[in-house]
């Protein structure tokens, strides 16, 4: 036992430093881009690195001729993006009738003509190079945006921002509802999504009435949880506009069917036999499910219970709607104070201030959101699960 733990530990902390690595590298060529103001370059690095670990996944050739073969196919299509470049910007000013194109489509071109190249080097067609060129362009489109966003803050003003008190208020607001909505969410969403996992008659009119929250437009949910809970709705005597039990309410409205569905996902990955092997050795239904599918369960509870509380911290719509600012007791003052939700004062931030300024509260909001964010995700990890901390 022992011997396993350590040899655990140890491909943990070889995982750890490759990815340590990784990001090092990384880090360092988007700080050259950004600095030369080239920030496309970040994007053709992340493309040409993921081309030559999938190439170097995939080869069989020896390591010197394979690396010189990639260079010269990626030599090749770089050219060949650069020469046929001109012509689409010619195709698009016919067909559609545009002016010359400032994106730079030359990328398009490394892409296909890089991709395609370093997959005919390798045997069985070189499905990973694709897959795996594919995937970082997501992660480029996505990092990129985000790095950008964090390079160009003003330390001062995120500084200034981070020690006003209306921002502290304004946080822990953004992150005490959501918890309270997902926690409520999941509370009731456990249940439904174990039956909805079972099944059962006019399953798919429930289904449907779980999943509607995801096609509804954010203000129309806020109307409609209005409609629903305030005067003359299901509570006639409960305060919704303007309150935080109304901010609560339009967060469960929104953020419920990523716990549900999650969980019944988590529910129906659990092989039936279990279940059946815990009946028949007398176990009531009840203990079944306590003592052998929640805790097999759980981590899709947990997922689910972070994407519900996910997009309550980013719901914008339902909230400026039922609750635009909310009096709640705040416990670092020891006193009811007032305050908006987070999305809600970073909008009116930037309408006042500016994108400066609102930028500063974002990041604020965006690091807080993300250190909770890993932490669930490091207790979540199945390494993490199996070692008994879940």
């Amino acid at each position: 036992m022992a011997t396993q733990t350590s040899n655990g530990l140890r491909q943990r902390f070889r995982g750890l430093s490759v990815v340590a690595l990784f990001l090092a590298v990384y880090g360092l060529a988007f700080a050259v881009a950004y600095l030369l103001g080239r920030p496309t370059g970040f994007c053709v690095f992340v493309v040409f690195t993921t081309l030559g670990i999938a190439y170097a996944y995939e080869t069989r050739r020896r390591p010197r001729r394979a690396a010189v073969r990639f260079l010269l196919v990626q030599g090749v299509a770089g050219v060949g993006a650069v020469i046929a470049e001109p012509a689409l910007q010619s195709l698009l000013s016919t067909v559609f009738g545009v002016g010359e194109v400032s994106v730079p489509l030359w990328f398009v071109f490394y892409v296909l003509f890089g991709t395609m190249g370093s997959a005919i080097l390798v045997d069985h067609g070189g499905f990973t190079i694709v897959m795996a060129t594919a995937g970082s362009l997501l992660v480029a489109a996505l990092g990129l945006p985000l790095l950008l966003f964090v390079a160009r803050q003003e330390v001062a003003l995120v500084v200034e921002k981070a020690l006003d008190p209306t921002v502290h208020r304004v946080l822990y607001l953004g992150i005490f509802a959501p918890l309270v909505a997902a926690l409520l969410s999941l509370s009731f969403g456990v249940p439904l999504a174990y039956l909805l996992a079972e099944g059962f008659a006019g399953q798919q009119f429930v289904e449907s009435m779980v999943d509607l929250p995801l096609v509804v437009p954010h203000s129309v949910a806020g109307i409609v949880i209005l409609f629903g809970f305030g005067a003359g709705g299901v509570f006639p005597g409960l305060d919704v506009l303007g309150s935080l039990v109304g901010m609560i309410l339009a967060m469960i409205f929104v953020s419920a069917p990523y716990a549900v569905n999650t969980t019944r996902e988590a529910f129906e990955a659990i092989d039936d036999r279990l279940e059946y092997a815990s009946r028949i050795h007398g176990a009531s239904q009840w203990q079944t499910f306590r003592r052998v599918l929640a805790p097999l369960a759980v981590r899709g509870i947990i997922t689910g219970g972070v994407l519900a509380w996910a997009r309550s911290v980013s719901e914008f719509g339902a909230v400026a709607v039922v609750a635009y600012s909310v009096t709640f007791f705040y416990p670092f003052a020891g006193e009811a104070v007032t305050a908006q939700h987070a999305p809600v004062f970073v909008y009116n931030t930037y309408l006042q201030g500016g994108l400066a300024e609102s930028g500063a509260v974002s990041f604020l909001l965006l690091a807080v959101s993300a250190v909770i964010f890993l932490i669930v995700r490091y207790l979540t990890d199945e390494d993490t699960v199996i070692g008994g901390m879940v």
